[in-house]
């Protein structure tokens, strides 16, 4: 009995020496109002600092990683990605809270508990980056497009009584879902220097061509234009359409180890069409829009003419989505294009068709200012000369293509119009009371500056050097569309975030 009285009296003075260190401790962290040992965020180190000091160290890191933003690569392909593009938004003061508060947000024993556990066990504190997966998939979506080894799909468009067949080349495809989780673990490891990520692939082969699904979704029936009146109403003619060959015979034809494949059709014109409306049809000009390029360019002159004249009288129905790819069609020697410089696969190279782009973008802008609905654009590896950063439209037969589609109430006519140097593009329909006045507008928010690249040339004397590509810095920038109801501007939105990479200086050398 005695020893049990006696083990009593030792507990509780342990006890009462325990609370009373307590109370010490907790009297000398009373005055501390920094964070506490071995706590970081995102992997820095902030113990010891006061709140406003850590939350300037974190948002130093930040920045700095902001500043290079994030090199996506693959093989010998390099684009560089900003942190505007990627949409995300780091909820700095959470994190700073959930640090500060190790220590100080329970009572006397648990806070104590976790300070001195802190000297033992580190703390990581993550932070919360709200990540917008909808634009970090844009942005992915935009890099693939621009792969140069990017796989082809089977593709086929109508030129005159003649199906086009294209068949799809192997090649690659962006994991999108692991490309998605690098970008993000990326941008949270504030601790790493790297910015740079290699692309995830997936080799792809196309699927096989199906004669049958592409009949049943040629083929209709003519339809004959014709006005309504009171309200106005544009309705336009379609031709009749049906293959000129058994699918048995196509089949055959089909079976052939060829690239392309010619199969004809049935085309059958519709007794009225919308031209023979007159100007009824089409009375008021809804947008235009004007670029200027080098008409001494002889080659690249005629691709832009010859574009030009097949995009011109181009009709768009209401709901229908418009392919700039399926109208101008393959661009080959044999339909008349010759080779002129444009980008592909992140160089400036000879490129049959080299020029279209220019038209391409012609109509992107005056698709904005007619307020149509774009569904498929992409912007140029490197900045363009004859459109504002984030107003261009890049286009490549089989994986970049420009789309949008007609969401007015009637018809649409696109007129197309080259020469001397000028490029204008119209587009006509009929008002509606629903329409805006559109303003586009884009500027540029960060600089990607320019690199010098050196190539040993032992062709050149000794001790000299020769510019053979004269460089250009690239640039990050936003584009905004403003819609005006009487003078009085009722929305602006954000309608692309743009990345154009630095075009490199490259200088020959002999040493």
């Amino acid at each position: 009995m005695e020893k049990l009285k006696k083990r009593n009296v030792i507990i509780i003075i342990l006890i009462v020496v325990l609370v009373f260190l307590s109370i010490i401790f907790s009297l000398l962290n009373m005055g501390n109002n920094k964070i506490h040992k071995n706590i970081s965020i995102q992997g820095i180190n902030v113990s010891n600092k006061e709140k406003l000091e850590a939350e300037e160290i974190i948002k130093k890191a930040i920045e700095e990683k902001q500043s290079k933003g994030i090199t996506l690569k693959h093989n010998d392909f390099e684009l560089n990605v900003s942190y505007e593009q990627l949409g995300f938004l780091p909820n700095i003061d959470d994190a700073m809270q959930k640090a500060y508060s190790i220590g100080r947000s329970g009572n006397i024993i648990t806070n104590n508990y976790a300070i001195l556990f802190t000297n033992f066990i580190k703390r990581n504190i993550k932070i919360d980056y709200n990540f917008n997966d909808e634009k970090i998939n844009e942005c992915i979506n935009d890099v693939e497009s621009k792969l140069p080894d990017l796989k082809m799909d089977t593709s086929y468009w109508i030129e005159g009584d003649e199906l086009i067949i294209a068949k799809g080349k192997s090649g690659v495809v962006v994991d999108k879902d692991k490309l998605n989780k690098a970008i993000k673990e990326n941008i949270e490891n504030l601790s790493s220097k790297e910015n740079v990520i290699d692309i995830p692939v997936i080799n792809e082969n196309p699927e096989e061509i199906d004669i049958e699904k592409i009949a049943k979704e040629i083929e209709k029936e003519p339809q004959d234009a014709y006005l309504s009146k009171e309200p106005l109403e544009v309705h336009a003619d379609e031709e009749g359409i049906a293959l000129g060959i058994s699918i048995e015979e196509a089949k055959e034809i089909l079976a052939e180890e060829k690239d392309e494949y010619i199969l004809p059709l049935n085309i059958i014109e519709a007794s009225t069409k919308v031209t023979d409306l007159g100007e009824n049809a089409f009375p008021n000009l809804l947008a235009t829009y004007t670029t200027n390029y080098d008409a001494s360019n002889i080659n690249r002159d005629n691709n832009i003419v010859l574009a030009a004249s097949k995009l011109n009288g181009t009709i768009v129905n209401p709901n229908e989505e418009f392919s700039y790819n399926k109208t101008i069609g393959k661009r080959t020697i044999e339909t008349g294009y010759k080779e002129a410089k444009a980008y592909a696969g992140g160089k400036v190279v000879l490129d049959v068709g080299g020029g279209i782009c220019q038209l391409s973008s012609t109509l992107y802008n005056t698709v904005l200012l007619a307020n149509l609905d774009v569904t498929d654009r992409h912007n140029h590896y490197f900045k363009t000369s004859y459109v504002p950063e984030g107003r261009d439209a890049t286009v490549s037969w089989g994986s970049v293509d420009f789309k949008f589609k007609n969401n007015r109430k009637y018809p649409i006519k696109i007129e197309a119009k080259v020469g001397e140097g000028v490029a204008t593009v119209n587009i006509y329909g009929i008002t509606q009371e629903d329409d805006y006045t559109v303003i586009i507008e884009s500027k540029v928010t960060n600089i990607i500056e320019s690199k010098t690249e050196y190539q040993t040339d032992y062709t050149l004397q000794k001790g000299t050097e020769k510019v053979i590509q004269k460089g250009a810095n690239g640039c990050v920038s936003e584009t905004y569309k403003s819609l005006l109801k009487n003078g009085i501007v009722v929305s602006k939105t954000l309608i692309s975030t743009d990345s154009y990479n630095a075009l490199p200086t490259i200088i020959k050398r002999n040493q």
